[in-house]
Order: C-alpha cells, then structure tokens, then sequence
C-alpha cells in the first residue's frame, strides 16, 4: 500500500446491470477481464491499495458477488434497499460505517482506475477537503471522496441519483487526472471487450 486512507471506501456492487445482460442471467460483476479477473475485484484490489476497509455493497442473493468481493478483502454488506437505486445503496454503505472518518465511494463496474487517483481523492479528503471528485478531459469521474460532514445527507440518500445532488450544491474540490479510467464503467459487453 502506498498511501494508506483514514477513509472508509465504500464499493457499490448492487446494480441489476440490465444493459450487459437483459435476461439477468449474467453479473456483470462477475464477468472476466481480459487477465482472467473478475470486473468486480479488479475495483475491489484498486481501492484497497489505498485504504484499509472497504465496505462493497450487494444486494441480497448475490452470493457468488459477496464470495469475490470479500476474496478481493471486503466486507460485504447486503441490503435489500439495494432495489431503490443508487441513492439506497450508498446510504446501506453508510450507515455500516459509523466510526468513518470520511467515505470514497467507487463502483464495482470501474476497475480501471488508476491506483494514483485513489491515492490523489484520499490525500485530500484525509487533507480535510469535505468533497472531492476527479475530473478527465472537464467530466467528473470516480471515485468520490466524501468527509464526515456529508454523514446525514449521505444517509438520506434513496432512488437512483446517488449523491449528485450534493456534488452539484456543495462546494467541491476538483483534482484534473489525466486518467480516463475514471469515466470507464462496464455496462455493455462491448465495454468489457475495450477493457
């Protein structure tokens, strides 16, 4: 580990992935990169290399998930709430997390940001930012850092729009990477196939 985070990283992994797979047969997740490893470890492995919990949250039934993620060094959540959206997973991540100092919240379906970028949101969330984001090329990315002050608005979340409301209202610290990782997600196979 390089640089180890006071944060807590909290690893989103309970999405439908309805695009990579309409008939729900196959987790995207759980689908191989081109080295053989799952999409959702390769995540899990970027994010531990800077901090030294991370929370992945599953929705329940995803046992083959929760097995990969705490294979990667997890701790899995599950949370039913998981049906809701986004918004209700990050919540579940939260409120697992009561002594966090502050939060970096990646999803399971970006593995390939760069471990430096991690590294760049933690310094400065750990450095006292109270919000931070990575950008590439003026698009904002993850994975997101967010400070303890965020605690209750965080735990409020539900539905499907995450925490862009408090990325859009509350004063943001903006780090420039020249890292296209952070805007890389699998939603497709196609995607996986240009990973």
């Amino acid at each position: 580990m390089a640089y180890a985070s006071l944060a807590t990283g909290v690893l989103l992994a309970a999405g439908f992935g309805s695009r990579f797979d309409p008939r729900g047969l196959h987790n995207k997740l759980l689908a191989h990169l081109p080295d053989g490893t799952p999409v959702a470890h390769e995540a899990a492995h970027r994010l531990l290399r800077v901090v030294t919990r991370v929370l992945a949250v599953v929705r329940p039934g995803s046992d083959a998930l929760a097995r990969v993620l705490n294979d990667a060094g997890c701790d899995v959540v599950f949370t039913a709430a998981a049906e809701r959206g986004m918004g209700a997973s990050l919540a579940a991540g939260i409120a697992a997390s009561d002594d966090a100092e502050g939060w970096i919240v990646a999803l399971a379906d970006m593995p390939r940001i760069a471990i430096p970028t991690i590294e760049a949101v933690a310094r400065a969330l750990d450095g006292g930012a109270p919000l931070v984001a990575p950008f590439y090329q003026g698009q904002r990315g993850h994975p997101v850092g967010f400070g303890a002050a965020h605690r209750e608005a965080l735990l409020a979340l539900d539905g499907d729009t995450g925490a862009k409301a408090l990325l859009t209202t509350q004063a943001l610290t903006r780090l420039d990477v020249d890292d296209p990782g952070i805007l890389r997600d699998v939603d497709t196979l196609e995607d996986l196939r240009r990973m």
